[in-house]
């Protein structure tokens, strides 16, 4: 794992020793990941039905606060209960755009055994910003806040 990402998944790790609340752990871990490179906005969504629904984010904000299962880049992720990486959003149609600087996305599920939670949903201002360490750093996040969904 990177360095960036070892001294990040500490981090999310202390503060969610530290927040009091379940809102305070997920809107300081976005907070500690929109801090790495590359990291242009960090969202959590919770899955309420067929809906995926913003929990907690830092960076830009979105008016996608609610998102249909199956809709965009977060609703496939929900679908496939997969990983989705999206190295160019402009050249993929499923792209529900929030602004015109993100060029890349990854979505990355929060499960617990086969049950779809939530996801992390992390925006790049530039193309193909993740790769194989980001997918298995963010599998380590999604372990430790499972517990909060």
């Amino acid at each position: 794992m990177k360095p960036d990402h070892e001294r990040a998944l500490q981090a999310v790790e202390a503060a969610l020793q530290t927040a009091d609340a379940p809102a305070q752990k997920l809107t300081a871990a976005c907070r500690i990941l929109q801090q790495l490179p590359g990291y242009t906005g960090v969202y959590l969504y919770a899955l309420e039905e067929d809906t995926l629904v913003l929990k907690a984010f830092h960076g830009r904000v979105t008016e996608h606060t609610r998102i249909p299962s199956g809709k965009g880049i977060c609703g496939a992720s929900v679908q496939t209960r997969a990983p989705v990486v999206v190295t160019d959003v402009g050249s993929d149609p499923r792209y529900l755009a929030c602004n015109l600087e993100t060029q890349s996305e990854i979505v990355f599920p929060i499960l617990r055994g086969d049950a779809y939670l939530a996801q992390i949903d992390v925006d790049s201002d530039d193309r193909a910003a993740f790769g194989a360490d980001d997918e298995a750093f963010l599998a380590r996040v999604a372990e430790r806040l499972a517990p909060l969904f």
